[in-house]
């Protein structure tokens, strides 16, 4: 009896493993961003990433949410976070509407501003794998990563100031010819 239980368990997770790598393979998952997710997609990435942190020490932030800070962040921000997680009352860019899982806008109601300083500086500089968030360390200086943290920490209560600085556009891009072959 027992030596049946146990042969029909294993039968069981051998037929679903066997199933989800048909299911792959086969080209039955959804790949394009424009593809609904599949079911429990979205709760799965973050069961794996809160207990992943949850693991990690929770330090406080090594910059105070002061003025300067606040505004080297924003100049960080503009620099390397803009095109993917936007501007205060801006709309999305086309990278950000273009990407699955979209990325959060984070001068737009609650996201970032409700995580620990700590868990954005581990984003900022470590990514997040599967969801285009790249990582900085080693691009960013540490202190950079903390300035910027703690704007978008305190994305919901920047000054005018600090607003005026993130909306500021700087002198553009040099311009990019591209020839053909």
């Amino acid at each position: 009896m027992f030596r049946a239980l146990v042969l029909g368990i294993l039968l069981g997770v051998l037929l679903v493993g066997a199933g989800v790598y048909f299911y792959f393979s086969g080209g039955h998952a959804p790949v394009a961003v424009t593809d609904p997710p599949m079911p429990f997609e979205r709760k799965f990435a973050h069961i794996g990433l809160n207990a992943y942190l949850a693991k990690l020490p929770h330090p406080e932030p090594q910059v105070p949410a002061d003025e300067a800070n606040l505004l080297a962040g924003a100049d960080v921000y503009k620099r390397t976070c803009v095109v993917c997680h936007g501007l205060p009352g801006q709309p999305k860019s086309m990278i950000a509407e273009g990407m699955a899982p979209g990325p959060p806008q984070l001068f737009h109601g609650t996201g970032v501003t409700d995580d620990e300083a700590w868990e954005s500086y581990w984003k900022v500089e470590n990514g997040i794998r599967m969801t285009g968030m790249p990582g900085f360390k080693g691009k960013l200086s540490e202190t950079q990563i903390w300035q910027v943290t703690v704007l978008v920490k305190n994305a919901d209560k920047i000054s005018a100031a600090v607003k005026s600085e993130l909306l500021k556009e700087d002198s553009p891009a040099p311009s990019v010819t591209i020839k053909n072959p």
